[in-house]
């Protein structure tokens, strides 16, 4: 008889694609396999994966600025909360797998009483989101092992994170034909940039006529940001790039990337030489720079502040990135605890099971 499992996660890329990673490697014929989310991004990732039922519901938006807002947010997730207990009920799943966001607090807090429930934290300390869940999880399940101490009640477990698997499979063949570049240069991708990404592509650009001599420069530069002025041979410009990520991190010889948690160890799984430019400021919490501190200190990767990026100095260290690569590339081959995607799996059936 199958087993029902329900995930939640939404609100930005990173809070769902592990859950991706997660349901791709599920048997449809052991699992039947469940998604709760609000109408947002979430909603556009998952809808479509085959075997799986989308259930929509409420939830309002954790903020940490002021906002008019914010006094109509708790009505959302009381809603959101009445809303998933029914569907909940009316499902009776073996286990819940949370991957944090303003989307998951009203599924988690539903779920106690009704199923083990185990939640997910990508960065170094734990997100808002993740420490309301925590007071309804059976386990927070962390991506850094260093954040087991930030975990209340002895529920953290050091696990890592969800590797997508497509992303071990991709071909330098068929990057090179959906990028039209020669491959005859090493090549240099940037990615990272649907965020506060203005001062990244503004360095990177103003850097093409030194960084091209060197390098072909793949560049994602976000939704909204491609600039068609900007036409030299070598570089190629994309808003975003989805199907075909897989292949472009195949192709790539160094990487520029901002340091969310899932991002930097997707890289570090590949083993690819990076360059994080870690977002700071008003629309962050830190994480960021945390991840980016962590990575830098292990000599996973090299790290330029905010107040640090400019052209010069993107050159500068893409240049030294390139030239330490080996380095670079033989240091991360023994870090440990990166590919959590097995252990996570192990621990959601043991849970389903108890």
């Amino acid at each position: 008889m199958k087993k029902t499992i329900v995930f939640t996660g939404g609100g930005t890329a990173g809070h769902v694609t592990p859950n991706l990673a997660l349901i791709e490697k599920l048997d449809r014929a052991e699992w039947d396999i469940h998604y709760i989310g609000t109408s947002g991004m979430e909603k556009d990732l998952v809808k479509d994966v085959p075997g799986l039922t989308y259930h929509e519901i409420d939830s309002g938006k954790l903020r940490r600025y002021a906002s008019i807002k914010t006094v109509t947010m708790p009505f959302h997730v009381l809603k959101g909360y009445h809303q998933a207990k029914r569907i909940l009920k009316t499902l009776k799943p073996a286990v819940v797998f949370s991957k944090g966001g303003y989307v998951s607090v009203p599924v988690v807090a539903a779920a106690r009483g009704i199923c083990p429930v185990l939640t997910h934290e990508s960065d170094y300390t734990p997100g808002l989101a993740n420490r309301i869940d925590a007071h309804f999880a059976d386990k927070v399940l962390v991506t850094f092992a260093d954040t087991v101490p930030f975990v209340k009640d002895s529920k953290g477990v050091h696990t890592g994170t969800p590797i997508r698997p497509e992303l071990y499979k991709g071909s330098r063949e068929k990057a090179l034909a959906f990028t039209g570049l020669s491959g005859e240069k090493p090549v240099l991708l940037v990615t990272g940039g649907s965020l506060g990404a203005v001062a990244v592509n503004v360095a990177v650009r103003e850097a093409l006529p030194e960084l091209l001599k060197t390098f072909d420069v793949v560049h994602l530069c976000g939704k909204g940001k491609l600039d068609e002025s900007v036409r030299m041979p070598g570089y190629v410009q994309f808003e975003y790039v989805r199907d075909e990520m897989a292949d472009l991190f195949a192709l790539a010889d160094v990487v520029v990337s901002r340091a969310g948690a899932n991002a930097v160890f997707e890289l570090l799984a590949l083993e690819k030489p990076m360059l994080l430019l870690p977002l700071s400021g008003a629309s962050t919490r830190g994480d960021q720079e945390l991840n980016a501190t962590y990575f830098e200190k292990r000599g996973y990767a090299r790290v330029l502040r905010a107040d640090e990026v400019s052209a010069g100095s993107v050159l500068r260290e893409v240049t030294a990135l390139y030239e330490n690569r080996e380095t670079y590339r033989e240091t991360v081959r023994h870090a440990e605890g990166v590919d959590g995607t097995d252990m996570i799996l192990k621990l959601i059936r043991e849970a389903a099971n108890a």
